[in-house]
């Protein structure tokens, strides 16, 4: 038996560089405009039988303006980056940029007094883990880049560290098909018809 999960990132809600930790700020209008354009193409996504979303406003407002109602999932949050919640990368490595370090090479270290990346994959591969298994099942979760980062690292078994080289741009789709312990990353394309000469 076989489960479809498709993640969609939220919609951003400040240019990239400005991103911050934990970022709970609303859609600006730049991202409600992204949703807007997108909604045509990520509309059928509203077919699933189950919609979920990260509890951020982005995530709920991207669901929302796509159609699809979604329900609150807590254990999509963001990681939770303690002290350093609401600064940027670049704020929280001014300010102690030994201890930035030590967390971005050691997955297991918590120096912002939230919970370590370890945690935080396994929180989301629990989530993906426990979703109700019905063959063919779709689900669509409208979720946070950094949780759609970890639900990717978990699916694939891959080392932690691969965490950081993964990147989630808004609006965005993955899709993992599988059951507990055993997800596939799933790529679609546009069909193409095969000419013979």
């Amino acid at each position: 038996m076989q489960l479809r999960v498709t993640f969609v990132a939220a919609a951003r809600s400040s240019p990239l560089l400005a991103e911050r930790f934990e970022d709970d700020r609303p859609l600006d209008q730049a991202g409600w405009d992204e949703v807007q354009r997108a909604a045509p193409v990520l509309l059928p996504l509203a077919a699933a039988e189950l919609r979920y979303c990260s509890p951020t406003p982005r995530s709920r407002t991207t669901g929302d303006g796509l159609g699809y109602t979604p329900l609150v999932q807590l254990a999509l949050r963001d990681c939770d980056m303690g002290r350093w919640r609401g600064l940027t990368l670049g704020e929280a490595m001014a300010r102690e940029p030994a201890l930035v370090d030590a967390w971005l090479a050691d997955p297991r270290s918590t120096p912002h007094g939230g919970e370590s990346l370890l945690s935080f994959i396994a929180r989301v591969g629990g989530w993906l883990d426990t979703r109700p298994i019905e063959d063919g099942g779709r689900i669509v979760a409208v979720a946070e880049p950094s949780v759609i980062r970890a639900a990717l690292v978990y699916a694939l078994k891959a080392p932690p560290s691969t965490y950081w080289n993964l990147d989630v741009r808004p609006l965005s789709t993955t899709t993992v098909t599988g059951s507990a312990g055993r997800w596939n990353l799933r790529f679609d394309g546009a069909a193409v018809q095969s000419r013979r000469v």
